[in-house]
C-alpha cells in the first residue's frame, strides 16, 4: 500500500466517502427492486449512520468530539466490522460487493483513525472541495515555464487555502507571512513554525460578517 512508504510520523486517516461510495457502486449493479433488501444496502446504511451521528457533532469542541464519538460511532463501527467479516466469508470476491467488502477491511485501520483525535474527519470531502477549483483549472498549470514556477505556484495555492480554512483573510495572511519570513529564516531554524495559521496575529483574521 502506499501509505506504507510514507515516513513513519505520518498517520494516515481513512476517507468514509470513499467506504460509502463503494457499496453505492455494488448498489448500482442490482436490479432496483432488489437494492433495498441488499447486502450492499446494508453496508451503505452503516456508513450513513456515521455521517448522520458525525453531523450532530459538528458544534462541539474536538474534546467533546472526541467523547462522543467513542460513545456514539465506536459501537457503530464495531458492529460494522462484525458484519463486513461475516458477509465477506460466503461473498463473491470479484463480485461488486466483495470489493466494497475487501476495501473496507483493507483500509479499516485508516478508516477508524479518525476516533483518535476529534479534531479528525470523518471523510476528506472538504479537502476535496477545496482543490477543486485548481484541479478545474489545471490545463493551465501544464504551461509553467519551469518546474521550479510550477512548485512556487503550488507552494502558493497551499497557502491561500489553508489561510481561508483557518478563517484567515488569505490576502493579509500572505502579506504578514512575506513581509517577515524572509528575514526571520536567516535567523531562526524553527521559523516556518511560527508562520503557521495559529500563530497569525489578529489583523490577519477574516472580518466577522
Amino acid at each position: 500500500m502506499a501509505s506504507a512508504k510514507l515516513p513513519e510520523n505520518i498517520r494516515v486517516v481513512g476517507c468514509w466517502a470513499h467506504a460509502r461510495r463503494k457499496f453505492d457502486e455494488a448498489l448500482q449493479t442490482l436490479l432496483k427492486e432488489k437494492r433495498q433488501e441488499s447486502l450492499a444496502a446494508t453496508g451503505e446504511c452503516y456508513c450513513t449512520r456515521l455521517f448522520q451521528l458525525e453531523q450532530a457533532l459538528v458544534e462541539l469542541t474536538p474534546e467533546e468530539r472526541y467523547t462522543k464519538r467513542l460513545e456514539l460511532e465506536k459501537p457503530v463501527l464495531d458492529a460494522l466490522l462484525a458484519w463486513a467479516n461475516e458477509t465477506s466469508a460466503k461473498t463473491a470476491p470479484k463480485s461488486a460487493l466483495g470489493k466494497a467488502l475487501h476495501y473496507l477491511r483493507e483500509q479499516w485501520p485508516y478508516l477508524v483513525r479518525y476516533l483518535e483525535d476529534g479534531r479528525l474527519e470523518l471523510s476528506n470531502n472538504r479537502a476535496e472541495r477545496s482543490i477543486k477549483p485548481f484541479v478545474m483549472g489545471r490545463k493551465n498549470w501544464l504551461f509553467s515555464n519551469t518546474p521550479a514556477g510550477a512548485q512556487s505556484s503550488a507552494v502558493i495555492y497551499s497557502l491561500i487555502e489553508t489561510a481561508k480554512e483557518n478563517d484567515l483573510d488569505p490576502y493579509r495572511y500572505l502579506v504578514w507571512l512575506l513581509h517577515n519570513a524572509p528575514d526571520m529564516s536567516q535567523t531562526d531554524e524553527a521559523w516556518a513554525e511560527s508562520f503557521l495559521p495559529v500563530n497569525a496575529p489578529q489583523e490577519c483574521r477574516s472580518p466577522k460578517s
